[in-house]
């Protein structure tokens, strides 16, 4: 009987052969026939590739296989906890990185050749949302009598405070913003990040005896020979919060001409309560979908004043009366790319156009013009086609458009005010592979002071530099970095925590060479996750079937609703949809226990570990005086866990 076509549609279906492959692709393989082999199934743990593309390391396979209640945790402890724990090991931020990252993570998913990409952040906010609800702290290591400084409290500041945390030592952390946050706080709206999460992630780490000292710039306030005097080492993390100008005449010394970042400090510190009624934003990324969202959501008042004067002013407030007599503002962003190939994230793009801006993709600005009163009244602008990462103009396409405020949101500087002996030619910071600063002993550099990138990145720069930190500290020599860096799952370490490490090892007694009974170690396994990423042609995708992806709701106003809707948009997954979710994980590289290889092994070999001393990495173990080497365990191994090996 022949299946419907619209059934053939929903449920995809993988052969690992196909007809006619019934011999080997190289004639020197076929002096080896199955049944007389010497290859048996070997278990090879290796990195997945969403953790492999995440800036900052996550064991996102770790933490869904904990979500899915598959790998369990100690005795006493609650699976939500657990896989807290797990997801902070590399990011301190789950229920922020949950609701921001753009997930790159997501855009390597094996998955997506099934049918679409594990939704990896929104099971993340589940367990920083729950981690917040259930009240679960962070627990600092054993004193080490030393003592760092962290320049910066944003993203990367406050990931490196809790890492340095946990290895013990004291740490002072100099934030020239009255509040912590960086970026995450300064530089993202409250309808994205929620500010009572933020702050509740921020306190966490605080709470492990992290000194704060706010309102202080090092380099005017303090001098840097203080910090040096007063600390055993030095981590700058100070981020970039200065926009770039827009690169065309009439930009540079017109008032209304303002930084993304500068436009959006000014709303987050609560100071600017509307705006102009004609915002043009230059850009593409997600600040400048971040600005002209903000920019509908405050609107416009004619007795405001000059829109420009609370973004360049600090200490300007608009009073709360501007707010209530807001009316509509137009806001539109201009953006070199095409809007399939910009930089923001497709959801917040589909979201701004829900909520009545203005996109106009494929378009460069020309020139600011500029009125007889000093101020610009519009941008003009053109059609272009990208060659690469330049712009070129399509003739006869010129056109002006009106604006009462241009905002340029095409990138971050840094400020190095009376730091200027430590910057490079580009006024940022110079790091080696270490993340240590050239030239300066003592002294290391985190996050987007080195290269303004995603918060996800600065986490990770963050972790690796605290491990150079630690080293230095310590009187280690560095080790070279693994190919792959990330926080690579252990197995032994799971098989101390399980209480199932193998046994010391005595050299007087037994075989020397090794026996597969002998309990002094770990046998048919080998880690390549510091090499390999495993790739999706490497997995049995035949397993998996046909299961659409949970998706968050989202509460996005429209055009008429967007004036004043500072409620958060992206709900999160409840209990039941989060595990259902991580149950789509494919876990890439680890077996995920699913019997396939002992159903279909013909001759018993491979079989299940006792349970009593079976853990993640352990479940499954082969008896190879009745393995034939027929690798059939391979081919139905969903997880490309087993490998034929033992004698290459």
């Amino acid at each position: 009987m022949a299946t419907p076509s619209e059934e053939m549609k929903k449920q995809i279906t993988w052969r690992r052969f196909e007809d006619g492959e019934n011999e080997w692709d190289d004639w020197g393989d076929k002096i080896f026939l199955e049944d007389t082999s010497y290859k048996c199934p070997t278990y090879i743990n290796r990195t997945p590739p969403c953790q492999g593309g995440c800036p900052s390391g996550h064991d996102i396979r770790g933490w869904l296989a904990i979500v899915r209640e598959q790998e369990k945790p100690s005795e006493g402890m609650e699976w939500e906890q657990y896989a807290f724990e797990r997801a902070v090991e590399a990011n301190p931020f789950p229920s922020m990185m949950g609701r921001v990252c753009p997930a790159p993570c997501q855009d390597g998913c094996n998955r997506n050749e099934v049918e679409d990409f594990v939704g990896i952040n929104a099971v993340e906010q589940y367990i920083g949302d729950t981690a917040i609800e259930k009240g679960f702290k962070f627990t600092p290591g054993a004193d080490t009598g030393k003592k760092v400084a962290v320049i910066g409290g944003g993203p990367a500041g406050m990931a490196a405070a809790f890492q340095l945390r946990k290895m013990g030592h004291a740490v002072t952390v100099f934030e020239k913003d009255p509040e912590l946050g960086g970026m995450m706080r300064y530089g993202i709206p409250n309808y994205r990040i929620p500010r009572d999460k933020l702050q509740a992630e921020i306190q966490r780490i605080v709470d492990m005896g992290v000194e704060i000292r706010a309102g202080v710039k090092v380099g005017s306030d303090v001098p840097v020979a203080d910090i040096e005097k007063e600390h055993d080492a030095v981590l700058w993390a100070l981020g970039c919060q200065n926009g770039r100008d827009l690169p065309v005449d009439g930009w540079v010394g017109t008032p209304n001409c303002v930084s993304g970042v500068a436009f959006l400090k000014a709303f987050n510190e609560g100071r600017m309560k509307v705006t102009a009624d004609k915002v043009v934003c230059i850009g593409g990324g997600d600040t400048s979908i971040d600005v002209i969202s903000v920019a509908r959501r405050l609107g416009t008042n004619s007795t405001a004043g000059n829109p420009e004067d609370v973004v360049l002013d600090t200490s300007m407030n608009q009073d709360d009366a501007l707010a209530e007599g807001a009316a509509p503002a137009d806001a539109t962003l201009t953006s070199l790319f095409t809007k399939d190939k910009m930089f923001a994230a497709q959801h917040e793009i589909h979201d701004a156009l829900h909520e009545g801006c203005e996109i106009l993709d494929g378009v460069m600005p020309l020139e600011v013009i500029v009125g007889d009163d000093g101020r610009a009244t519009g941008l003009k602008v053109c059609d272009c086609t990208m060659d690469g990462m330049t712009p070129i103009p399509t003739e006869g396409t010129e056109r002006t458009l009106e604006a009462d405020l241009i905002v340029s949101a095409i990138g971050q500087s840094a400020d190095m005010e009376g730091l200027e002996e430590m910057a490079n030619d580009k006024n940022l910071m110079d790091a080696d592979k270490f993340y240590q600063v050239p030239g300066r002993e003592g002294h290391f550099v985190a996050g987007d002071i080195i290269r303004p990138h995603l918060l996800t990145t600065a986490i990770g720069q963050a972790s690796i530099a605290c491990e150079s930190i630690d080293a230095y500290l310590t009187k280690k020599e560095l080790a070279k970095r693994p190919k792959v860096d990330v926080h690579h799952f252990d197995l032994l370490d799971k098989l101390k925590e399980a209480h199932l490490e193998p046994e010391a090892f005595d050299s007087s007694e037994g075989d020397m060479r090794g026996t597969s009974d002998a309990k002094y170690a770990v046998h048919n396994y080998e880690d390549r996750s510091h090499q390999e990423v495993i790739p999706a042609n490497d997995l049995f995708l035949g397993h998996f079937s046909f299961t659409p992806r949970l998706l968050r709701s989202e509460d996005v106003p429209t055009a008429d609703e967007v004036l004043h809707h500072f409620k958060e948009r992206m709900n999160s997954l409840n209990q039941e949809q989060a595990q259902e979710e991580a149950k789509r994980c494919m876990s890439c590289g680890m077996c995920f226990e699913c019997d396939n290889c002992i159903v279909f092994c013909p001759q018993d070999a491979v079989f299940r570990v006792k349970k009593a001393e079976s853990t993640t990495g352990r479940y499954v173990d082969t008896d190879y005086n009745k393995c034939i080497g027929c690798h059939v365990c391979t081919d139905v191994c969903p997880t490309g866990y087993i490998q034929m090996g033992l004698g290459e």
